[in-house]
């Protein structure tokens, strides 16, 4: 049988392509993101999976830190605020749902780094917030210092989880060992107090160092009043 001539098809003849919309742009985001890396979530690549050009994606996008902050916003979904309504001690809830954070962030590698900068402002980062500032609430912080030390938290755990997200496990075991070296063999001459604390400046696993630096941070915020005067 003759077969049609392989000839332009007609725009009449093409599926329509579905209407764009900034909850949809996000959700490819964070498909390309799990798939290819936060590195490879540009605009051009973004309108090239939602076969557009990138001059459509600005209407609901302004620019590629906002799409970012869009994406760690919706990956925020993920943190545990159950602790938020549980029973027990208020501050060992709270370091659960910080530590929460801290891993949602940590199990993606490109997202850590850019959390350092991005500033989520959708329904994911303000339901974290309103979790961490109940807790500070239930255990008597005041409103001032709660409402400063929210940033703290966020930014102490956000920075541990891209330390360690962001370096091959081969580099950060060469950094490991080199640290190791160096602090073990410091010179009680020059460096007294480091060869007397070797030990414990390298005790500990990660998961307590973070737990500590959690409690740290609240109870210091508890004993330290903000600063007041003429230009506070």
């Amino acid at each position: 049988m003759p077969t049609e001539p392989h000839g332009p098809r007609s725009r009449r003849e093409r599926p329509a392509k579905p209407a764009l919309t900034r909850p949809g742009i996000i959700e490819t985001a964070v498909r390309l993101m799990r798939a290819e890396g936060l590195e490879r979530v540009t605009m051009r690549r973004l309108a090239a999976e939602l076969d557009t050009g990138p001059a459509s994606l600005y209407v609901y996008v302004r620019n590629t830190a906002e799409l970012h902050a869009a994406v760690l916003d919706d990956m925020l979904a993920a943190v545990d605020l159950a602790p938020v309504n549980a029973s027990g001690d208020w501050q060992s809830r709270l370091v659960r749902v910080l530590t929460s954070y801290t891993m949602v962030v940590y199990d993606n590698p490109g997202l850590a780094q850019s959390a350092l900068v991005a500033r989520p402002s959708g329904p994911g980062y303000l339901n974290l917030l309103e979790a961490i500032l109940a807790l500070l609430s239930e255990g008597g912080v005041p409103d001032d210092r709660a409402a400063w030390l929210c940033d703290v938290l966020l930014l102490f755990a956000t920075a541990n989880a891209a330390e360690h997200a962001t370096r091959d496990r081969d580099t950060a075991e060469r950094d490991t060992d080199a640290l190791v070296a160096a602090v073990r063999n410091a010179s009680t001459e020059t460096h007294p107090r480091i060869a007397t604390l070797g030990d414990d400046l390298l005790s500990g696993p990660g998961s307590d160092r973070l737990d500590w630096g959690f409690h740290l941070l609240i109870n210091g915020a508890v004993h330290t009043p903000r600063p007041t005067g003429p230009n506070r």
